[in-house]
C-alpha cells in the first residue's frame, strides 16, 4: 500500500475530508462543516471496528476520542489518504502512536484544556467520599431520612488530614492548588520531583516511593496517564499498605487500580470510601462496587462542562487548519519517532 506522504511540509489542496467519530458541541460541528468536508456522528453511537477502517479508509484526518481504540490494525488499514488522526482530548494511550508513526500519520491532542475541570470532579470526591455525601442524597431520596441525630452518618474531617496526589501534573497540581484551601497537608509521588518552587507554592511534599505515599495518605487521589508503567499501580500489596480507612480517588484511568483487589479492599472494610468517574471496561461497571453505599460512582464526567468540551473541539480544528495549511499543529503528539 502507498505511504502516505510528508504530513508537515506538503500543503493540502483542497478542503479536508474530516470524519468525527462522536457527537461534538453543535458550535463545534457547525465550524466544521464551515472549513472541512466532514462527515459527523450526530446519533453519538460508538463505532465499531469495520466502521472505524471504513471512515480511516476514506478521509485525510480522523477526528476519535478516548471511545475509540486506534490500534495498529486500523492504522494498518487506513487509506493512504488518512494522514492526520486530530484527537479530541489530551489523553492518547487509546492510539498507536509508534504505528501511527511508522505510517507517518501525524497525531495531535487537546491538552490542558480539562484541566481545571478534572480537578474539581476530583476536589468534589476528595470532600464528598470522606463526608459521605454519596450515602447521604440516597437516604433522602429513598425516603429512608428519619431526621438530625448527633451520630447519623458520621464522617471525616479534611483538615489536618494527609491528600497523596498520584502523579503531579496539570490535574494534579490544580488538584493541590484547591486542596490547600481545606486544610489538606499534601504529599505527592510523580516520575520526576517539581522544582522547589513549585513544591513551596503547594506546600507540597514528595515521597520517592508510591509505597511510602499509600502508607501515609488519609486519601488518595490517581492522575497519571494510563500505560504500561501504571496499569494497576494500585494492587492488592498497596492496599495492604494503606492505613484503615483511607479513600481513594481515581479520575484518571480505570486501569489504575486493580479491580479485584479494590472489591477485596471493600469486602475486608479496609477502606473508608471510594470515588470513581473512570473505569476500566467503560461504560460496563463492576455491579458488586455498586453494593457499597462508601462508592460514589461517576459516569466519566470529569471534563464534562460546555466551555471545555468546546474549547476541546476548537483545538482540532485549529490543529487540523494548520496541518491542511502544511504548518506543524500547535499539539502534535511527539513520539521519539516523528
Amino acid at each position: 500500500m502507498e505511504q502516505p506522504s510528508d504530513t508537515v511540509t506538503k500543503r493540502l489542496e483542497r478542503r479536508p475530508r474530516v470524519f468525527v467519530t462522536r457527537h461534538l458541541m453543535p458550535s463545534v460541528e457547525d465550524r466544521m462543516a464551515e472549513l472541512f468536508d466532514v462527515t459527523l456522528n450526530r446519533s453519538d453511537t460508538p463505532l465499531t471496528r469495520d466502521q472505524l477502517v471504513d471512515a480511516m479508509q476514506g478521509c485525510d484526518v480522523l477526528v476519535p476520542t478516548v471511545t475509540d481504540r486506534i490500534d495498529a490494525v486500523l492504522i494498518g488499514a487506513a487509506g493512504p489518504e488518512m494522514r492526520l488522526i486530530a484527537n479530541f482530548g489530551a489523553g492518547t494511550e487509546h492510539i498507536d502512536l509508534k504505528a501511527a508513526a511508522a505510517r507517518k500519520v501525524m497525531v495531535t491532542n487537546t491538552p490542558g484544556v480539562f484541566t481545571d475541570d478534572t480537578a474539581d470532579i476530583a476536589m468534589e470526591m476528595i470532600i464528598g467520599v470522606p463526608r459521605r455525601v454519596r450515602e447521604g442524597v440516597h437516604l433522602v431520596r429513598s425516603g429512608e431520612w428519619s431526621g438530625w441525630t448527633p451520630t447519623s452518618l458520621l464522617g471525616r474531617k479534611l483538615g489536618g488530614k494527609v491528600l497523596g496526589i498520584v502523579g503531579m501534573g496539570r490535574i494534579g497540581q490544580a488538584v493541590a492548588h484547591r486542596a490547600r484551601a481545606f486544610g489538606l497537608e499534601i504529599v505527592y509521588h510523580n516520575r520526576k520531583r517539581l522544582p522547589e518552587a513549585v513544591e513551596r507554592m503547594f506546600s507540597a511534599t514528595y515521597v520517592e516511593t508510591l509505597d511510602e505515599l499509600v502508607a501515609r495518605a488519609d486519601i488518595i487521589t490517581l492522575h497519571c496517564p494510563a500505560g504500561p508503567n501504571s496499569h494497576h499501580m494500585i494492587d492488592a500489596g498497596r492496599f495492604a499498605l494503606m492505613k484503615e480507612g483511607t479513600c481513594l480517588v481515581n479520575t484518571a484511568r480505570g486501569d489504575l487500580i486493580d479491580q479485584e483487589a479494590l472489591v477485596t479492599a471493600l469486602a475486608e472494610g479496609r477502606l473508608a470510601g471510594v470515588g470513581l468517574d473512570v473505569y476500566p471496561d467503560e461504560p460496563n461497571v463492576d455491579p458488586r462496587l455498586l453494593e457499597y453505599p462508601n462508592v460514589m460512582t461517576l459516569p466519566h464526567i470529569g471534563s464534562a462542562t460546555r466551555e471545555g468540551r468546546e474549547e476541546s473541539g476548537l483545538k482540532v480544528i485549529a490543529n487540523i487548519r494548520m496541518w491542511a495549511d502544511g504548518h506543524r499543529p500547535p499539539d502534535q503528539v511527539l513520539t521519539g519517532l516523528d
